[in-house]
């Protein structure tokens, strides 16, 4: 993933999450923020975690909320987005 932040898009010191790669959705750019991070999507990475780790919904959200969004590693450190419902 790396690679392809460097490569195609120029971005440098973004962070990505090990092993969601299939999880990841774009990149976020805004004023006053330094680096560019690597936006998660918040569903695919719960049911990810489900899928690989064998966990329950509850689960996989719990330690979603704990050892994901919960971290902080830095101005790259990923986010992670909640998809509105239109209708």
């Amino acid at each position: 993933m790396t690679e392809i932040l460097t490569d195609r898009h120029g971005v440098e010191g973004a962070i990505c999450m090990n092993d969601f790669d299939d999880c990841a959705i774009g990149i976020l750019e805004r004023f006053g923020l330094d680096v560019p991070v690597i936006v998660y999507d918040r569903e695919k990475v719960i049911a990810k975690l489900m899928e690989r780790d064998g966990m329950t919904h509850e689960e996989a959200e719990e330690f979603y909320y704990f050892n994901q969004v919960g971290a902080w590693v830095g101005e790259g450190t990923p986010a992670f987005l909640i998809k509105l419902e239109t209708k």
